[in-house]
């Protein structure tokens, strides 16, 4: 009996240690450099979504977040150098669609992104705007559509890779519309928009940050976008519904993730923090002129939306016939 209650008293201390030794190391979190780990090229959509972010968690920890690209490999060698990380909070992943994407478009994943992740929050969705190069004779999404039927195969739109939604959002389109559109694949934004800047390729369906700039300087030509609703930054650009095509719309999000295992108090830590950032005026203000729809989801909600779109846009990448391997 003295032994059992032996035992019953060091498991109760253990778990107080365990407890109080977490609990302080929140308190204390984060006490050095943390690293945003990016996977997507600069200049990217999600890079800039990730340098206005990690310059808020800066001011709000008293730390630096640096900003680490790593793009490749269909945002696949970010995702797999995320999960191997040590599960301390201090590597902080941005995931994307696209990584729902990739779990049905590779045979085999160097990660698993259910299993090796801890979700912290959504962090926001961007629609797509479709813009095309100067030269090319079209002013509408109508134009557009009778110039691809006119001369398929002869439009090249270029993606971010396969996989990407600047690649899933113009597949789904051909598809929807019944056009022909060849698509050229490039090595993240940073590859595609000089493309289509430089004519090599003739249509984009961009994030709205990536493109902005270059509508403004008369660089592309917008057609459309790709949301339920105008947006408050190309108030005078269709969506696709009023550009006579009201079943196609098309948006990314992106979440924040850790690996799994972080303490879960750091997990909460870094939630709060994610939450009041994105409901800064001046953050949100930021965030909202360059094309983003700020969220602050709950973990859960972030868990559940990766589910769903594993399950959903698998189901459209089977159906497309697309595999990466």
């Amino acid at each position: 009996m003295a032994i059992i209650r032996s035992q019953i008293v060091f498991l109760v201390l253990a778990s107080l240690t365990w407890y109080c030794t977490a609990s302080s190391w929140a308190q204390g979190y984060p006490a050095r450099v943390v690293r945003y780990l990016v996977p997507a090229s600069p200049g990217s959509a999600s890079d800039i979504l990730a340098r206005i972010f990690a310059g808020g968690l800066t001011q709000a920890f008293g730390q630096q977040v640096i900003v680490d690209n790593r793009a490749g490999a269909g945002n696949n060698i970010g995702a797999e150098i995320a999960a191997k990380a040590p599960a301390d909070g201090y590597t902080l992943f941005q995931v994307a669609t696209v990584h729902a994407v990739n779990v049905s478009l590779y045979r085999k994943l160097a990660y698993n992104l259910v299993q090796d992740f801890a979700p912290v929050t959504q962090l926001a969705s961007v629609p797509a705007v479709i813009v095309v190069h100067p030269s090319l004779p079209v002013k509408s999404v109508s134009d557009l559509v009778k110039l691809a039927k006119a001369k398929p195969g002869a439009i090249l739109y270029a993606s971010a890779g396969v996989g990407t939604s600047t690649f899933l959002a113009p597949e789904l389109f051909k598809r929807q519309i019944g056009v022909d559109m060849v698509h050229v694949p490039y090595r993240g934004a940073g590859g595609a928009v000089p493309a289509v800047l430089s004519g090599e390729a003739s249509v984009y369906f961009s994030p709205v940050a990536s493109a902005l700039p270059h509508i403004r300087q008369g660089r592309l030509r917008a057609l459309a976008v790709t949301a339920a609703k105008r947006l408050p930054l190309l108030p005078e650009y269709p969506t696709m519904a009023e550009a006579g095509y009201p079943n196609f719309q098309a948006s990314n999000w992106y979440g924040l993730m850790v690996p799994a295992k972080t303490p879960k108090d750091i997990v909460a830590t870094l939630h709060a923090t994610s939450v009041s950032l994105l409901a800064d005026p001046g953050v949100n203000a930021r965030l909202t002129n360059l094309g983003f729809i700020t969220i602050g989801s709950r973990p859960e909600e972030l868990a559940a939306q990766i589910k769903s779109d594993i399950e959903s846009l698998g189901r459209i990448m089977r159906e497309l016939g697309v595999t990466a391997d």
